[in-house]
């Protein structure tokens, strides 16, 4: 072989090589950009520090930072009912890098605001994470131990009390109403920004009466610094055995308050399926089921479908207490 072909050849293999490296480059940075998360996920919570959702996000942020290696980012963004929050999830880019840890205040919310970027649509459901009830709470200068003594107080010409929400269309708002409607009661509305933020004020007697997410408020309970009356659900609820529902004084009456995660609508089905799965198989293990346990809460998990379904019950639902109380954002 001549040598001016030896030269030719090696050219042509060196070509060839490099362009087989360039090629494995190409393609492993292609795998590591499509791993999903390949950087830090923002979680936003549309509610301040101190509810329900914030203790329960954190929980789960932290078990979604485990299963991915990668940190996914509690970013509280209260106000409105949780109105704030829910735009800034809606209006994200729906790349998976952003996720929304929401509580049961996502469907009335929603049936009250109607806002034009419509949080039905445009939001999505990813997994549910369990179920608690709320509990009717009241500072000790409320001179009722019971819910029928809360009723007649409420239901008294002479009443002037004061009841705390998260907001103006917020569940704990839409509960409170409906509850007042099917007792044919009346009380002064403060809303707040948030569940930290109005248990402040119900510890310190300023708004006194609240239907409040059980998980900030039990320990101010067993403490004596606040008066459980009833839980919401239907019956007595298994980590408050001693509190009765409202139901046996006010039959019909049934909030539940669900936890779950959701995403912008557009999120990619692989990311919204990977989170699925992260979820269940951690509110499978034996070490969430103790802490959901001990917090009072029912453990869901499921498909994106059935969270779906829920979501568009209870929506259904506070569009008729809307209705019913008159209730405007106006």
């Amino acid at each position: 072989m001549h040598s001016h072909q030896k030269v030719l050849i090696k050219g042509l293999s060196l070509g060839f090589c490099r362009m087989i490296a360039l090629l494995a480059l190409s393609y492993c940075s292609w795998v590591v950009a499509d791993v999903y998360p390949h950087k830090s996920v923002r979680v936003v919570v549309p509610f301040g520090p101190g509810g329900g959702s914030d203790i329960t996000a954190r929980m789960f942020s932290q078990k979604l930072s485990e299963a991915f290696n990668q940190q996914f980012v509690v970013d509280n963004r209260g106000g409105a009912g949780g109105l704030i929050g829910m735009e800034i999830t809606a209006k994200s880019q729906p790349d998976g890098y952003t996720l929304m840890m929401m509580s049961a205040s996502f469907a009335a919310t929603s049936a009250l605001h109607q806002p034009s970027w419509d949080p039905i649509k445009n939001i999505i459901p990813v997994v549910q994470f369990g179920t608690t009830p709320f509990v009717l709470v009241a500072h000790p200068s409320v001179k009722a131990n019971t819910v029928k003594e809360f009723i007649a107080l409420a239901g008294s010409k002479s009443n002037s009390l004061t009841y705390a929400s998260t907001g103006l269309g917020g569940i704990t708002h839409l509960a409170t109403e409906l509850l007042m409607d099917m007792t044919k009661t009346k009380m002064v509305h403060v809303p707040y920004k948030s569940t930290g933020a109005a248990i402040i004020d119900v510890l310190a007697g300023q708004a006194p009466i609240m239907v409040a997410s059980m998980l900030p408020v039990v320990p101010h309970i067993q403490a004596g610094k606040l008066r459980g009356l009833a839980v919401t659900t239907v019956k007595r609820w298994y980590s408050l055995p001693e509190i009765p529902p409202l139901a046996e004084t006010v039959p019909g009456y049934n909030v539940e308050l669900w936890f779950g995660v959701m995403a912008p609508r557009g999120t990619p089905a692989s990311v919204i399926k990977a989170v699925n799965a992260a979820i269940n198989k951690s509110i499978d293990s034996t070490e969430v089921k103790k802490t959901l346990d001990k917090d009072g809460m029912i453990a869901a998990g499921g498909s994106p479908d059935q969270f779906g379904k829920r979501i568009i019950t209870d929506y259904t639902n506070w569009v008729k207490v809307i209705k019913a109380a008159n209730i405007s954002v106006n």
